[in-house]
């Protein structure tokens, strides 16, 4: 009886060693799938931005404009030298080595902070602003506000970029003529800090005239649809910076939940949105790379 008990009590001790065992190696296990995937993430939000290549077909493109190509870059969240001086400078020269016709710019060149205050946040748009006068392209580089640039200083910040060569389009538009034919670029202000006027920002423009608006907040082409206006280009989405397998993105900012990323039809108007180039909160992607868009406008088939 005692020698039966004796081997009760092993059994049961044998059977407590292996569940704490199993139990341990799950957590270790658990631990390291984590580690590994914060790993890649911080490698991922570091490496240089892949090239995305995407043509437009636009029914309204003159035939001298066939082939133009526009570079779109967006959300630089330019935050500490040591995270955003590698990226951005990456992007400027692969921007170069693409020789553009022009180089569009939705957004976000600073980060608002709670931790410190509207005017240190907006001056960050000056170190922001170094590297991409750096940018070249055949008719220039223009640029929208986004949110985060209007809830610090957006004064500060346009008058920053425009002294980097960067014109900002704030609710206006600019045309550009080939053998006497014209396309249209107009600029909306950010739309979720509510400085945007879509009447005015196109007014100018020929009804029947192709139309490429840059809007910060790709949700917004629910309204741009509504109008003459052949494409939108856009960000504030960053593709959702973290996506999770069978998941996809766990957040997603207001106003970049509907088209959050790539190319997509709204209506008659065609839209794409880029991943961006910076991080905001922490800086790490998983399964979203930092992007650069190289745009072709192409005439209809």
């Amino acid at each position: 009886m005692q020698h039966n008990m004796k081997s009760a009590h092993t059994c049961r001790s044998n059977s407590a060693i292996t569940r704490r065992s199993f139990v341990r190696r799950a957590g270790f296990f658990a631990t390291a799938v984590v580690l590994g995937a914060a790993s890649d993430a911080l490698v991922t939000a570091l490496k240089g931005p892949v090239i995305e290549y995407v043509d437009i077909r636009m029914p309204r493109l003159p035939q001298a404009f066939d082939g133009f190509r526009i570079i779109l870059l967006s959300d630089f969240h330019y935050d500490h030298p040591w995270f955003d001086d590698p990226i951005i400078q990456s992007a400027v020269a692969k921007t170069n080595e693409l020789k553009p016709d022009l180089v569009a710019l939705t957004g976000d060149y600073v980060t608002h902070h709670k931790l410190y205050g509207r005017e240190q946040a907006a001056h960050s748009a000056e170190p922001c602003g170094r590297l991409l006068q750096g940018i070249r392209s055949r008719l220039g580089t223009f640029a929208v506000l986004g949110n985060h640039d209007v809830m610090t200083d957006p004064n500060f910040v346009t008058a920053t970029l425009g002294s980097n060569g960067v014109r900002v389009l704030r609710n206006v538009s600019v045309p550009f003529e080939r053998e006497r034919t014209r396309i249209w670029l107009a600029g909306v202000d950010d739309v979720l800090e509510k400085h945007n006027d879509l009447d005015e920002t196109l007014k100018n423009i020929p009804s029947g005239e192709s139309t490429i608006v840059l809007v910060h907040e790709p949700d917004y082409a629910d309204v741009v649809s509504r109008r003459h206006v052949d494409l939108q280009l856009s960000g504030h989405s960053h593709g959702g910076q973290v996506r999770l397998p069978f998941i996809g993105a766990p957040y997603l900012p207001p106003l970049a939940r509907k088209y959050p990323w790539g190319l997509r039809k709204v209506r008659n108007l065609l839209l794409y949105t880029n991943r961006g180039l910076g991080t905001i909160g922490v800086p790490l992607r998983l399964n979203c790379p930092p992007e650069i868009t190289v745009v072709t406008l192409r005439t209809p088939a």
